[in-house]
């Protein structure tokens, strides 16, 4: 009877242990979710139409298309009310009005909780620029320029009358000072968290302006400023995406 007794405990304290061993390794995991992000690209309140037969106008009065649209989204940080942050590693997204699909993309494995902020970069890294041949969305390609070993952060190509030869380029890339047009937003959430949870993917709509580019702290004219690869230009409009071309829009699914 003791044995039996004895056997009996310790198979009860055994189970006890492995229970804990158990919830100690489930609290050792931490519980991830995922979330969208999704741009639309407009000007001022209309969505943007490539080659459009009525054109828009510049805040300064100069008409203009749009036949190309492409820009680098990368580094990508989500940040708690307690100032800790996610960062997404490798986050380098190539954004094409002319491709739908690469409009919207999913940042996996992020700590479940509840985000107040949102960052990332208008472009591409200064280690990446001199990285040599690379994959994916930095596989070379018209967004990089071979002459200046360096990528094009926001490709913008079309035609405006204001224009000394009817075309507008508007190529804004350069990472080493002082035409350094790498840019870092961090658009308000307008009060608003980015939930995430386990089993539920948020989806994060963000709108680019378009005449944002060409208006802000500088006002670009066609007539002075149609043809920009690069140098002192590019840092004006590079200023301009980062005061104001990027908003939230609304927040999916929270």
């Amino acid at each position: 009877m003791k044995f039996l007794q004895y056997a009996t405990l310790c198979l009860s304290l055994f189970a006890a242990t492995a229970s804990l061993s158990s919830c100690d390794k489930d609290d050792d995991v931490p519980s991830l979710g995922k979330m969208s992000l999704e741009f639309e690209n407009v000007v001022g309140t209309s969505a943007l139409q490539l080659n459009s037969a009525t054109p828009y106008q510049t805040p300064a009065g100069d008409q203009f298309t749009v036949s190309t649209f492409r820009y680098y989204i990368s580094n990508i940080k989500l940040k708690k009310a307690d100032g800790t942050e996610f960062v997404q590693p490798e986050s380098y997204y190539l954004i094409d009005e002319a491709l739908p699909a690469s409009k919207t993309f999913s940042i996996p494995n992020i700590p479940t909780g509840d985000y107040t902020g949102l960052t990332f970069t208008i472009g591409v890294d200064s280690a990446r620029n001199v990285s040599g041949v690379q994959t994916g969305a930095l596989a070379p390609g018209d967004m990089f320029w071979s002459w200046n070993s360096g990528y094009i952060y926001t490709k913008l190509e079309g035609r405006s009358p204001q224009a000394s030869n009817g075309a507008i380029v508007f190529h804004i890339g350069g990472f080493k000072s002082p035409n350094n047009t790498i840019r870092t937003v961090s658009p308000t959430l307008n009060g608003a968290t980015i939930q995430i949870r386990d089993g539920r993917t948020p989806e994060v709509h963000l709108k680019a302006n378009v005449l944002k580019m060409f208006s802000g702290p500088n006002t670009i004219r066609f007539a002075t400023l149609s043809n920009s690869m690069g140098g002192p230009g590019s840092v004006l409009v590079a200023n301009n995406q980062a005061a104001g071309m990027f908003t939230v829009d609304h927040i999916h699914g929270n």
